[in-house]
């Protein structure tokens, strides 16, 4: 699944290349992906004649503000389109001409012969429109339960070591959480853990404060060397222009069971918790 370095290199994508173009047109090729509104017809038309002023990402959500080109400035607000890739999704801005991927999910066609096209997959990625003057949290209601962002100011060392003292569970398992912190997934976790020196099994409450402060680094860390590079491409993440993300040959532990730590040359080694795998140095990482 796309994590956040993944959503924001999509995001700075689309900034580059969708904004202030109006939307003519579209056609949903699998009714499932539109969640909001019921209706997929309606959905087509809360997008046409609007342009998109500005992508934002909220955790794994890109959330584009739109504006309405045949209203006063006044009212030219034309709600919110919002995309969750989920596990297999794709946003390809091409040409309109392009041949069409066999998972094709929803087509939006620009002015100048360009269009946004979701190719999915595994087809549980989604798309709401929020129509103006409606909270998006409303709408796309997995807002609600989203902690800080990672490079936010909520996102502190003391709102990270209290919330992790309050529990037991593993470590790895409360990175998962997204109401503990927004974008992180199993890719990420992994890795920052490695970076701290810190197993995957750790109950939260054993971990020092100098431990915690490290961890806290290794989240920011991490993520921000995995948006430099592009995301990782382990399975289907491309960006819009269906390039591979490069951050996938640096990395410490993800998917590297059985070869040699880039460390210590002790094996990597997986374990599973909460039904998903876990990579780790068992000498690096105590």
């Amino acid at each position: 699944m796309p994590e956040l370095p993944e959503v924001e290199t999509v995001r700075l994508g689309l900034n580059a290349t969708t904004r202030n173009i109006e939307i003519e047109a579209g056609e949903v090729l699998l009714d499932r992906t539109v969640a909001y509104p019921p209706e997929s017809p309606e959905f087509l038309r809360g997008l046409t004649g609007c342009v998109i002023h500005n992508w934002e990402r909220r955790g794994k959500y890109l959330l584009a503000e739109l504006r309405r080109t045949d209203a006063p400035e006044e009212a030219a607000s034309g709600g919110w389109w919002g995309v969750h890739l989920r596990m297999t999704g794709q946003l390809l801005w091409l040409s309109r001409q392009a041949d069409l991927q066999k998972h094709t999910r929803v087509r939006t066609f620009f002015g100048g012969d360009r269009e946004l096209r979701f190719v999915d997959t595994r087809t549980f990625g989604q798309m709401w429109w929020v129509p103006p003057a409606t909270p998006r949290d409303s709408i796309v209601t997995g807002l609600q339960r989203l902690g800080p962002e990672p490079f936010s100011d909520g996102f502190s060392v003391t709102y990270f070591r209290d919330k992790l003292q309050k529990s037991r569970r593993p470590i790895k398992n409360a990175l998962l959480d997204q109401r503990l912190i927004a974008g992180v997934g199993n890719i990420y976790a992994d890795e920052a853990l490695f970076m701290s020196g810190l197993r995957p099994t750790t109950p939260t409450n054993r971990i020092s404060q100098a431990k915690v402060a490290l961890l806290h680094q290794s989240i920011v860390q991490v993520l921000r060397e995995s948006i430099g590079a592009g995301g990782t491409t382990f399975s289907d993440f491309r960006d819009i222009k269906g390039t591979n993300g490069n951050y996938g040959e640096a990395a410490w532990v993800y998917n590297r069971t059985g070869e040699p730590c880039r460390r210590c040359g002790t094996a990597i080694e997986r374990t599973k918790l909460a039904g998903r795998s876990s990579h780790y140095c068992p000498h690096c990482q105590q």
